[in-house]
């Protein structure tokens, strides 16, 4: 059992080795599982130019690169547009500012691009018109192509897009370009051809885990002036008082709302009515109904501009407002719901500035304009200031939260992952896995350390269980008896002590009783080998097998029996042997002396059974039988 136990075990090991070369290829089939669904990119944060740039803001301003080599240009993000459009030098004539460049957020030159292909949509021109905005009055055409677009300054490590949707613009309608946050696809034949937009297209890349963003629009009125922050596929939480009203979305009808009421810090009512807006930060104004702006007249002083179309201040005016210092809180909610949020902003964030083309000087105005109607009820980039918009596409739904100014904050970021995930998963900076992923990640290294336990008990433990199993069980079964051919079990034939008869007290011969017992048969060994006898309790002679029949030593005739009785004095110091050439040899038996026994008997050669016992070591050989040894050959 032991040696079979010790062949086992190296092909036990062998098997194990095997086994374990295989974990590898399953962690990585678990890895592989766990990343599929488990693992998304991590959110991107468009950084801010670092610029207030507009001729009726200022608004924190957002860097692109457009074309090869890249041109850098300054854009607005717009929560209705679905494209990316940039100044293009036509944007700027003769009797404009000699900086019209600069206030223009720099010019996109489609003919210095190598990258550039103009949209052949149209075999005749590749010219359309600007629809965006068009129900507020708004009007420009655009030269629309495809080109590359990257995130942020040259250099700064952010993702770049090929061949997305640009528009070349030299209207004055939109002063700066814009950065289209809107996931709606183009269409420039029929519905049948849409182009993906920036955002879907970095979705299908792969490059954010869902197609949402979060965006505020800044303020420098603010200590420290705060820069606008904009962050794709994610939300940065260190920048808003969260709620849990929760907006529907529409791709088509947009950020709509319900304003219930708009209200000042001295409790003075400024809408007679709920109404259902839209939120745009393409535009900077509030269109509101014309009873509102009424209302707006009569409580600040204001006094509309018709030529401008503007809410112009003078010293006095500006003077007195910042002297009252009066804050407007909307309450908002979605459309159809009682659920409500306030959104509060100071005076200081409809301070803004209006210049050429809108005014011939820079001049003060409160962005409020006269709806013409209720579809244009609109919420701009003025009430951007102070809320701050999450909008998930995938889920259809988005968030409106009164922005956070506790200065010393540190960023942090978001990811908003797709609906077959968690509903968010928190980032730092780094952009480190997602909870999820770890989480997987964790579980994918239990279920390997199982696999590993599993296989040392298949091919280690349980082996080496069985083998000591099978030793206890070895150990204590029962020894299962020969028989005869008659059907008799043979007794092995050794004394046991009892039985026995005692005849010669001189000598303390014993002798087994023969009907129980067969007498042993030793194999006949080699001529050059000794045959060895355990000692008993008495004295045995010592006898040599040969080929002839020696005459007994010191045998008589037993009383009872007739056996044939050995034996020798208990002083006797050389031991009788027999010689294999003594002559006198019985033809046709063979004399057998089993070690374990003290007679020796005659037995046909016939019923002559090989010794199962193995011969004891060589007794020292009295030096009375040396001359006999000698004279003989042992076997």
């Amino acid at each position: 059992m032991a040696l079979r136990q010790a062949l086992l075990l190296p092909q036990q090991w062998l098997n194990l080795v095997i086994a374990l070369l295989y974990l590898p290829n399953v962690a990585l089939a678990i890895q592989h599982v766990v990343e599929s669904r488990d693992t998304y990119p991590a959110p991107i944060i468009v950084p801010s130019s670092l610029d207030w740039d507009g001729n009726d803001g200022p608004w924190s301003s957002f860097a692109l690169q457009a074309g090869t080599p890249p041109q850098t240009i300054k854009v607005l993000p717009s929560t209705a547009g679905f494209q990316t459009w940039a100044v293009t030098p036509e944007g700027c004539v003769s009797g404009d500012p000699v900086d019209c460049q600069k206030l223009r957020g720099e010019f996109y030159n489609y003919k210095e691009s190598s990258t550039y292909a103009p949209n052949l949509a149209n075999v005749s021109s590749s010219i359309y018109g600007l629809d965006l905005e068009a129900g507020l009055g708004y009007t420009g055409k655009g030269r629309y192509g495809f080109d590359d677009i990257g995130l942020g300054w040259q250099g700064s490590g952010g993702p770049t897009l090929h061949n997305q949707t640009i528009a070349g613009i030299a209207t004055k309608d939109f002063f700066l370009g814009l950065f289209g946050l809107n996931p709606r696809p183009s269409n420039f034949t029929n519905y049948n051809h849409p182009i993906p937009s920036f955002m879907q297209a970095l979705q299908n890349q792969s490059m954010i885990p869902s197609l949402s963003w979060a965006y505020t629009a800044g303020n420098q009125y603010r200590p420290g002036q705060f820069q606008g922050s904009l962050t794709l596929g994610g939300y940065d939480k260190s920048r808003f008082i969260p709620n849990n009203i929760s907006f529907p979305l529409g791709v088509i009808e947009g950020l709509a709302i319900e304003i219930q009421s708009i209200t000042t810090n001295n409790s003075v009512s400024l809408l007679s009515s709920p109404i259902t807006s839209s939120l745009d930060s393409t535009v900077p104004y509030l269109y509101l109904p014309n009873t509102t702006c009424t209302l707006f007249e009569n409580t600040f002083g204001l006094v509309w501009n018709e030529t401008s179309k503007l809410y112009l201040l003078n010293d006095t005016q500006h003077t007195a407002l910042q002297t009252q210092n009066p804050s407007i809180t909307f309450k908002i909610s979605p459309v159809d719901s009682t659920s409500t949020v306030d959104i509060t902003l100071p005076y200081s964030a409809f301070d803004l500035t209006a210049s050429a083309p809108l005014a011939s000087a820079p001049t003060r105005y409160f962005p409020l304009k006269r709806a013409d109607n209720s579809s244009q009820y609109t919420l701009g980039r003025t009430f951007f200031q102070e809320a701050y918009v999450i909008a998930d596409f995938e889920r259809n739904n988005f968030s409106i939260s009164q922005c956070n100014w506790t200065s010393g904050q540190n960023q942090s970021i978001v990811a908003i992952l797709p609906p077959s995930n968690s509903t968010t998963t928190s980032n730092d900076a780094k952009h480190g896995l997602a909870t999820g992923a770890i989480a997987g990640v964790a579980a994918g290294g239990a279920v390997v350390a199982l696999i590993a336990g599993l296989l040392l008990y298949r091919f280690c433990y349980k082996p080496r269980k069985r083998a000591v199993e099978e030793t206890e069980e070895a150990r204590t079964r029962p020894a299962t008896r020969p028989t005869s051919a008659g059907g008799d079990v043979i007794i092995k034939p050794e004394l046991d002590g009892t039985g026995t008869t005692i005849t010669d007290t001189k000598h303390g011969l014993f002798e087994a009783d023969s009907h129980k017992v067969y007498p042993a048969a030793e194999m006949a060994a080699p001529d050059t080998q000794p045959i060895y006898e355990l000692p008993a309790r008495e004295e045995v002679a010592v006898e040599m097998m040969g080929q002839n029949y020696p005459d007994e030593v010191d045998g008589r005739k037993s009383k009872n029996s007739g056996r044939i009785w050995f034996g020798r004095q208990r002083s006797q110091e050389s031991a009788d042997t027999v010689s294999p050439d003594t002559p006198g040899s019985r033809r046709g038996y063979d004399r057998t002396v089993s070690p374990f026994t003290s007679s020796a008997t005659s037995t046909p050669a016939s019923m002559i059974r090989s010794s199962p016992f193995k011969p004891p070591p060589v007794p020292p050989v009295p030096s009375a039988a040396s001359a006999s040894l000698q004279r003989g050959k042992t076997t």
